[in-house]
């Protein structure tokens, strides 16, 4: 497995990934509770699939690791910390069987499903860092969410670490207030009514577990 150096915006894909899993952020659940669940997000991102229940538990450790450098997007932090990530994991080699030739990052032979992650998520850092910048770490933008992400967004203006469940869920909250005020001011109006395909597109999701 290789891991293209200017390949950043998919290694921070698959990093928001993988902090997004813990339990805090699905109300004490763990979205990679065992060997089972860590073979399909291996799966997912296309990376050596788990053998044993020490993958498992580097994992998480990684997992922890990943998610303190996000929450702490000092540049000289970051950049240390995403350096021993991708540390004695592999070698770095231009890779020409492209169109283009690339630099990159070949795995070990052996490695773990822990080492392809580790790899893959210290480049995502390092790419962001130096292409973005150290303010592209955030945490989820939703008051009750506490998941987190990397915006490698052209414009920055990412605000959520799920878009499709955090922002319509923030939507939601957001018509609700907007009603409720109108209500109690006495100067509700047709506009009111675009409320409805929002309570409808909650109660579809009624049965997709919520991770607030």
């Amino acid at each position: 497995m290789q891991v293209a150096l200017d390949d950043y915006v998919w290694a921070a894909g698959v990093a928001t990934d993988l902090v997004n899993t813990a339990p805090e952020v699905w109300h004490g659940e763990d979205h990679l509770p065992d060997l089972a669940a860590l073979a399909g997000f291996a799966d997912l991102h296309s990376i050596p699939t788990p053998a044993r229940a020490s993958d498992l538990r580097a994992v998480h450790r990684l997992r922890t690791t990943v998610r303190d450098l996000i929450d702490h997007p000092d540049r000289a932090y970051l950049i240390s910390g995403a350096t021993v990530l991708t540390s004695s994991i592999g070698h770095t080699t231009l890779d020409t069987s492209s169109d283009r030739s690339r630099w990159a990052v070949s795995l070990r032979p052996g490695a773990t499903v822990s080492d392809a992650l580790s790899l893959i998520c210290g480049v995502g850092l390092l790419g962001v860092v130096h292409t973005l910048g150290a303010g592209r770490f955030h945490a989820c933008g939703a008051p009750t969410c506490q998941g987190a992400f990397i915006d490698t967004t052209r414009p920055g203006r990412r605000r959520y670490c799920m878009p499709g469940l955090c922002g319509n869920r923030a939507n939601v909250a957001n018509h609700r207030a907007r009603r409720a005020t109108a209500i109690r001011t006495g100067h509700t109006s047709r506009s009111d009514a675009s409320l409805q395909p929002y309570d409808s597109q909650s109660q579809n999701n009624s049965h997709t577990k919520d991770k607030r």
